[in-house]
């Protein structure tokens, strides 16, 4: 490949990286869950997709001799003593026994984890409805009157299971961002030895002040000087500048970016934990870590549900025992009744069933969202933060202005000056390439280092090079438009045609086709947008004007852009963060909601919230629309399952016993039947409601 340099005149060199983070952490493996999965997932800790699967099936056989040998279901249906045997009171403890430590201990450690934590949930009111039937229950079978609700905890526990089961496997795995962001370094590196043959050795042999050599296409393997060589290199991943920057003796590289055509000796300078790159860890690790912990709508509702059930149950047992005088063993069933039927089964299937019927909707439109908690916040987004390169543009060059000077037209002019950039490989001669069409043949092709290219194309001798070349060369040409592109951040290339400047190509990130309808309707929804960047401030102008965006942030380094999310935080607002690169990482584990472009780094898809698998930025607005819907099924689902308590349980606690109306344990369950199928069916409508999702 040709050593064939456009960008030496409007290369921006790359800035200092120095970051205050100097904590440095060793990366540790995130949790089952993840780093920044909280919330509600804070109750699954320690509790696999796998083993709520396990249980849920196993519980499902224990509970068939459960429901078999119970006396109140066995008298519902029509068997009177038939199945009774003696000692079979006996065999039902021992089963539910079973299932209440064995299906029921996700629930338990559950409850003792939020009471630790000060932040009862829906842990807390699963745990205390089955140890209230089941404790009830055993003391009924060793002697105490009354009636036994082993099938209540039984039947209980495993729809909870399954609720959570469907959970979990709906919401997409671990965040692995630390591990994704160590990949980003080679294996090993090529040592110069001081008699100058080069060594392969691995990269944690390497040490400030070594040499190095870096071939075209590799990965530079440490932060450092350049001493040897020219090349553009490809930071975009890692600074966001979205032009390969041209690099020569002298200029800073840093480990990670993707050398481009020509070969580099390194001097390293900084290795291990004092690198760019180990600091962008750092930021994403302490963004994931200090990210706020949200209590889900299930878990308020269950809060909620939780004081209402031990207030009930205490006020029940109190006003049986001390105002209507009846005896303890008569209250203490309206007791359990009431607390019992305070946990109705649909609340466990309320929400999952809702996550799982949006996540497949979402899932089949490219949306894959990997935190529920924050995919809840996504319905109140305020402000959207984009990343330019590759998010709002392609990531890539392409051909926006062509002027002429001459008599040629401008198909004629991108010909010639695609027929000799066709020999090169930089990013700017394939971007002229691909806007070039019916190339001719060139001969005497040659390289013009730094500067551009030339051949002999139709009898002509053709150039293509920078303005810096013309200066240098002396040679006059057309300032008007080209001040303009230039303002605008766009790189301008000439194109010299028997030594006559005959046309100029103006070459910038291509803005996506979608973005322009992406940010109107985020602004219809009342929704700020933003851009934030590591590109120079004339092309973030550009393409900020160009889209209409409220508010643009450039020249912004990897470790300022997690503090910049945090600025428009402070200023009161919800804000979503989308990205794709590794310099986003930080700023999307900061943002109340990260949305990765799925076709950019594994980094950014696995320290976001959301993926968009798509790469279209119009899937920000379409994520916000499913999340509203999604939220108001959610609620709407609540209200189902909990709804039948305003009724349910003043009937339990025996407010109408004057009028001989008292809620029987089996009236409860036909109750609780009916909502659990209520709250399935309406799960599936979410389709009808979630707009562009059917």
């Amino acid at each position: 490949m040709e050593n064939h340099q456009h960008s030496a005149d409007d290369s921006h060199e790359m800035k200092e990286s120095g970051t205050s983070h100097q904590h440095h952490h060793q990366p540790t493996k995130p949790d089952a869950h993840g780093a920044h999965h909280e919330g509600h997932h804070g109750s699954h800790e320690g509790h696999s997709v796998e083993g709520f699967r396990k249980r849920f099936w196993l519980s499902l056989i224990i509970t068939i001799p459960i429901l078999l040998l119970s006396p109140m279901l066995q008298h519902w249906a029509g068997l009177g003593n038939a199945l009774r045997f003696t000692g079979d009171e006996y065999l039902l403890f021992a089963f539910s026994t079973l299932i209440f430590f064995y299906g029921g201990y996700p629930f338990l450690k559950g409850f003792l984890d939020e009471m630790k934590a000060r932040t009862p949930g829906m842990m807390t009111l699963i745990a205390v409805a089955i140890s209230t039937a089941y404790v009830y229950s055993s003391v009924v079978v060793f002697g105490l009157k009354g009636e036994v609700f082993f099938w209540e905890t039984a039947t209980l526990i495993d729809i909870m299971l399954l609720g959570h089961w469907i959970e979990m496997k709906s919401v997409l795995g671990a965040s692995r961002a630390l591990e994704e962001l160590a990949k980003l370094m080679p294996s090993d590196a090529h040592r110069i030895l001081p008699d100058g043959n080069v060594q392969d050795i691995p990269l944690s042999e390497l040490a400030a002040g070594d040499r190095v050599l870096v071939k075209p296409g590799e990965k530079i393997p440490a932060d450092g000087d350049i001493v040897g060589g020219e090349s553009s290199v490809n930071e975009a991943m890692l600074t966001g500048e979205s032009n390969p920057v041209h690099k020569k003796p002298g200029a800073k590289v840093i480990g990670g970016a993707i050398n481009g055509e020509g070969s580099l000796t390194v001097e390293v300078k900084r290795t291990g934990k004092e690198s760019f790159l180990s600091q962008v860890i750092d930021l994403v690790k302490e963004a994931q870590e200090s990210k706020s912990k949200t209590q889900d709508l299930a878990n308020r509702a269950a809060l909620w549900l939780t004081i209402i059930a031990l207030a009930g149950g205490a006020l029940t047992l109190v006003v049986w025992l001390t105002i209507m005088n009846r005896d303890f063993v008569f209250a203490l069933e309206r007791t359990v009744t009431v607390m019992v039927i305070a946990c109705p089964h649909a609340l466990g299937l309320a929400i999952p069933l809702v996550v799982a019927v949006s996540t497949a909707l979402s899932a089949k439109q490219g949306l894959l969202i990997r935190n529920r908690a924050a995919f809840e916040i996504a319905r109140n987004i305020q402000a959207v933060i984009f990343d330019k390169t590759g998010t709002l543009t392609e990531g890539k060059f392409g051909v926006t202005d062509t002027l002429t000077f001459d008599k040629l037209d401008e198909k004629e002019l991108l010909r010639y000056a695609g027929s000799v950039e066709a020999n090169s490989e930089h990013p700017i001669a394939q971007a002229i390439v691909r806007s070039a069409s019916d190339m001719m043949p060139v001969e005497n092709f040659k390289a013009i280092p730094g500067k551009g290219a030339e051949g002999n194309v139709n009898g002509k001798e053709v150039k293509v090079v920078s303005p810096g070349f013309l200066r240098e060369s002396k040679i006059p040409f057309e300032v008007g438009g080209i001040e303009k592109l230039s303002e605008q951040g766009k790189t301008v290339i000439f194109v010299l045609i028997d030594g006559k400047v005959s046309g100029a190509i103006a070459l910038a990130d291509i803005i996506r086709p979608e973005s322009k309808n992406t940010i109107a309707e985020l602004k219809n929804m009342g929704v700020q947008t933003m851009m934030l960047t590591g590109d120079n401030t004339k092309v973030a102008k550009w393409v900020s004007d160009e889209l209409g965006l409220d508010e643009f942030f450039a020249e912004v380094l990897p470790d300022q852009k997690a503090a910049k999310v945090k600025e428009v935080q402070a200023r009161g607002l919800i804000v979503a963060m989308t990205g794709d690169g590794i310099n986003d990482a930080p700023a999307l584990a900061q943002a109340d909601v990260g949305i990765a472009i799925g076709a950019g780094t594994d980094v950014a898809a696995e320290t976001a919230d959301i993926v968009l698998v798509k790469s279209n930025p119009q899937d920000v607005v379409a994520m916000i629309m499913l999340a509203k819907a999604t939220y108001r099924k959610m609620v709407q689902n609540l209200a189902w399952a909990t709804g039948y308590n305003a009724v349910a349980m003043p009937l339990a606690a025996g407010v109408l016993y004057s009028f001989g109306i008292l809620l029987s344990p089996a009236l409860g369950a036909v109750l609780m039947a009916v909502s659990t199928i209520v709250v399935a069916i309406n799960a599936r409508f979410l389709k009808m409601q979630a707009g562009g999702f059917e």
